[in-house]
């Protein structure tokens, strides 16, 4: 291994120190192959400096609620051991954006629903704003029954608000 090569290689507690996770961590990431090393003839593990960007998107996501099998899947979309290209991570990007935008409705849905209403089973007969009064829906079935047109509310809400903060 030159010298140059050798660069482009860390250690274990290396990569922890330089994405800021601990050491078990990495192990953990590598586990659930969201990462990967190859092995020294002494068995230890060395990662390529690109795991760091693997790393710092696998806490970034964490960080906003998502599962990490929903990063792994993401993640799939990416070559298998080897570094990723600007256009792999594009394609990834573009894949993830889909599935982030639908994660975020939902969000926006619990947080515009927590205070008035939760899908509609209906706590606030008065506030509603799909309106079920004397819970005639109740009747039908039990649970959430405007999900779908909800939905489509904060989708129409959340695409208008979006297009207006384009630069």
């Amino acid at each position: 291994m030159t010298e140059k090569s050798a660069a482009q290689w860390l250690t274990i507690g290396e990569l922890a120190v330089r994405s800021g996770v601990a050491v078990s961590a990495i192990r953990f990431y590598e586990e659930k192959q969201l990462i990967w090393s190859v092995r020294t003839t002494g068995n230890q593990r060395r990662y390529q400096r690109a795991m760091l960007r693997r790393v710092a998107i696998v806490k970034a996501a964490q960080q906003v609620g998502m599962s990490l099998q929903q990063i792994k899947k993401a993640f799939a979309i990416l070559p298998k051991n080897r570094i990723a290209s600007k256009a792999d991570w594009q394609k990834m990007s573009a894949q993830w954006q889909q599935d982030l935008d639908q994660q975020i409705l939902g969000l926006l849905q619990i947080r515009l629903q927590l205070d008035q209403c939760i899908g509609c089973g209906c706590l606030s007969l008065a506030h509603c704003p799909l309106r079920n009064p004397g819970d005639n829906m109740g009747q039908h079935s039990p649970g959430a029954h405007f999900q779908q047109e909800l939905l489509s509310l904060l989708k129409e809400k959340f695409l208008v608000s979006a297009a207006d903060q384009e630069f």
